[in-house]
């Protein structure tokens, strides 16, 4: 045992020599921890952040962009459905004026009907008035006619002409009575 511990106390001092604190060391680790620092600064840090400056930048660009793009198609959407309900209330109006003037256009078609009808039925009434009137006349010339030749066969038997004119004047009397 003996043995193990003085070769435990043979290692710790050697392991002692290994571990110790030198100034030089120190200081020599120290400067080359500033110089991995200041290489890593000047040649990583500062590209880096360059880099994700750039990045954000860009990415803040595109967002303004997207929010531009946003806000214009919003007012184009606007602007669509304005000129839409436009386009309704024209397109109804249009359709209230087409109805307007075919309902206008209706009265006077039958305004116009309604006129030629009155006017063809009074043309008729005078044309049948006229012919009732013609075959009145005709039939009274006839019936003077007869009457002339009743009264000349009459007068053949001696009547007297006043006789004869009130015969002849009873006579249409009567057929105007009759009428």
């Amino acid at each position: 045992m003996l043995n193990i511990l003085s070769t435990a106390s043979e290692s710790t001092q050697t392991t002692l020599s290994l571990v110790s604190i030198d100034a030089g060391t120190i200081v020599f680790t120290l400067i080359n921890t500033l110089i991995i620092f200041l290489i890593f600064r000047i040649f990583l840090y500062k590209p880096v952040c360059k880099i994700l400056e750039k990045r954000k930048q860009l990415a803040a660009a595109e967002i303004a962009d997207a929010k531009k793009a946003k806000e214009d198609a919003e007012k184009a959407q606007q602007e669509y459905t304005a000129r839409l309900a436009d386009a309704k209330n024209e397109a109804a109006e249009i359709i209230r004026s087409a109805n307007a003037r075919a309902q206008k256009r209706e009265e006077e078609i039958l305004a116009e009907a309604t006129q030629k009808a009155a006017d063809i039925r009074q043309k008729a009434e005078e044309s049948i008035e006229r012919d009732k009137q013609r075959a009145l006349n005709e039939v009274k010339d006839e019936i003077s006619e007869i009457v002339v030749m009743a009264a000349q066969k009459v007068v053949e038997k001696e009547i007297s002409v006043e006789d004869n004119e009130e015969i002849i004047s009873k006579f249409l009397e009567e057929v105007g009575a009759a009428k």
